[in-house]
């Protein structure tokens, strides 16, 4: 008896549901390609199984550091200016200053991209710069999920989500433990926004929200006094990696904080040990003028702003003070920003 009687009508298909299955499975084969490039010696299978396979080697006595996030509403303006290859060095290099906190090298990283009317081009961008990324701190693409999900997302609307494996010799591990009043905090430039507070900026900017995207994408188009290019540029800049640079500095560092959402106020008091708080100097670095913009623009308060965005922070460094001539010897961008001191009631940071 045929499964389809005449006269009725056929079955509905999966591509029908908005699945097409034949069209993942090609682009699953240029993804490979990608991530091909990004391989490392210990890697024994990548793209293509049910799962990646990586031998750990040359490790006394390993510890994984492990770390997942995402890329956030950036995402948005992203796709408002069909520009998506920043984005997975902003994944990538998120994930990576996570794990590097705990001194790790990066091993291997897996992606996922889940979404809805995304085209494949614009998936092979983000496959693409998550790979490129990998590549430039010697840590493989091991693998990935791409996920169509129609009843889920929207239209053209998409997520972008990293997992990070690292090691670190046991000995080597940074954990804060050492940190004592007195230690210096050195503070590193950021390059701009990184991968926070983007659900504000694109209040205060009115981009991003759904809107006329013509209207969104003029906005983004404009250009400000103080900025490098336009509004657009500056708010896609990646998130920069401070990998290659803290490398041969680990071993005197007593704690690293990766300034991410939370802002100094909620990212430096991670690291430090109970009973102790961090001063730190706002005099001690200049705030990049697109902070500003986004603070005189949205009236945004001081206080919010602080706990919103790096302003101009990426990394806050502990050190002892008499390693700090020789770390700023080799970090000349390194800026003496507070110090360690005792706590006075449940204050974390202290502004001075």
């Amino acid at each position: 008896m045929a499964l389809i009687e005449q006269g009725k009508e056929p079955s509905t298909s999966y591509a029908q549901a908005g699945v097409d299955v034949s069209a993942a499975e090609r682009l699953v084969y240029r993804i490979a390609e990608l991530a091909r490039a990004s391989r490392r010696p210990e890697v024994i299978a990548d793209v293509g199984p049910f799962s990646g396979l990586f031998r750990l080697a040359g490790y006394r006595d390993p510890v994984l550091v492990a770390s997942a996030d995402g890329v956030g509403t950036k995402l948005k303006l992203a796709a408002l200016l069909d520009h998506y290859p920043s984005l997975g060095h902003d994944l990538v290099h998120h994930c990576v200053n996570d794990i590097l906190t705990a001194g790790a090298e990066p091993l291997f990283f897996l992606d996922y991209i889940g979404g809805h009317g995304l085209s494949d081009e614009a998936k092979l961008q983000l496959v693409g710069g998550v790979a490129e990324a990998c590549r430039a701190v010697g840590c493989a693409l091991l693998g990935g999920e791409t996920a169509d999900m129609p009843d889920v997302y929207s239209e053209g609307d998409f997520d972008l989500v990293g997992f990070i494996v690292g090691a670190v010799e046991r000995d080597a591990v940074i954990d804060g433990s050492q940190i004592q009043v007195g230690d210096i905090l050195l503070g590193l430039p950021s390059n701009g926004l990184h991968t926070n507070g983007y659900s504000l900026v694109r209040k205060v900017f009115g981009v991003g929200l759904g809107g006329d995207p013509n209207k969104e994408r003029e906005r983004l188009s404009r250009r400000y006094p103080g900025l490098d290019g336009t509004l657009g540029e500056e708010l896609l800049r990646p998130h920069h990696c401070y990998y290659s640079e803290l490398k041969p500095v680990l071993g005197q560092l007593k704690g690293i904080a990766h300034i991410t959402g939370g802002g100094l106020p909620g990212n430096v008091p991670r690291i430090l040990p109970s009973g102790l708080a961090a001063r730190l100097n706002k005099s001690a670095w200049a705030v990049p003028s697109l902070f500003r913009l986004i603070q005189e623009r949205g009236r945004v308060a001081e206080d919010e702003m602080y706990r919103t965005f790096n302003m101009g922070l990426g990394m806050v460094l502990v050190v002892a003070p008499a390693d700090v001539e020789s770390i700023r010897s080799q970090l000349p961008e390194a800026l003496v920003v507070g110090d360690v001191v005792k706590t006075k009631g449940d204050a974390r940071v202290v502004w001075t």
